[in-house]
C-alpha cells in the first residue's frame, strides 16, 4: 500500500554540541511533526546530527515515534532515519523499525520518502504493508 500527504515540523530544540573537534560538531535535536493525508497524526523525533566545515556536508540519524491513523487504522510505529548530504548530494532512508507497530498497525513494515518542495514545504510517500 502507498500513503501520501504532507507534514509540518515544529518545536525544533537543538542542544548545544556535545562534541566539537577540528571543525566537526555533534549535537542532539528534538522536534515534533504533524502529518496530514493518508497518515494523520503526530510524532516526536530525537536526532543526532553532525556538521562539518563544508556547509553542504552533514549527516543525521534519528528515531521517530508516529501515532495516529494510517489508511483508517489507528495505532503507532517507530521509524529510523539515516541521512547524509555529501557536498549537497542528499541520501535519506526512513524505515519502519521491525515489530514497533502498535494497535491496529501491529506488524507494519515499510519505508517512507520525504520530499522538500522549493518553497520549503514537506510531503511524504510511504510504502507499507501490514
Amino acid at each position: 500500500m502507498t500513503a501520501h500527504g504532507t507534514f509540518e515540523a515544529a518545536g525544533w530544540n537543538p542542544q548545544p554540541p556535545f562534541s566539537e573537534q577540528d571543525g566537526v560538531s555533534l549535537a542532539q535535536i528534538t522536534l515534533t511533526k504533524t502529518f496530514h493525508g493518508d497518515l494523520d497524526g503526530t510524532s516526536t523525533v530525537t536526532m543526532l546530527a553532525t556538521g562539518t566545515e563544508v556547509e553542504d556536508s552533514r549527516a543525521y540519524v534519528a528515531v521517530e515515534r508516529i501515532e495516529g491513523t494510517l489508511g483508517g487504522r489507528k495505532g503507532g510505529f517507530v521509524v529510523q532515519h539515516t541521512a547524509v548530504s555529501e557536498r549537497g548530494e542528499p541520501s535519506l532512508r526512513v524505515a519502519v523499525v521491525p515489530d514497533s507497530g502498535t494497535g491496529e498497525l501491529r506488524g507494519i513494515r515499510g519505508e517512507m520518502d520525504i520530499h522538500v518542495a522549493p518553497d520549503g514545504s514537506h510531503s511524504y510517500t510511504f510504502d507499507y504493508r501490514l
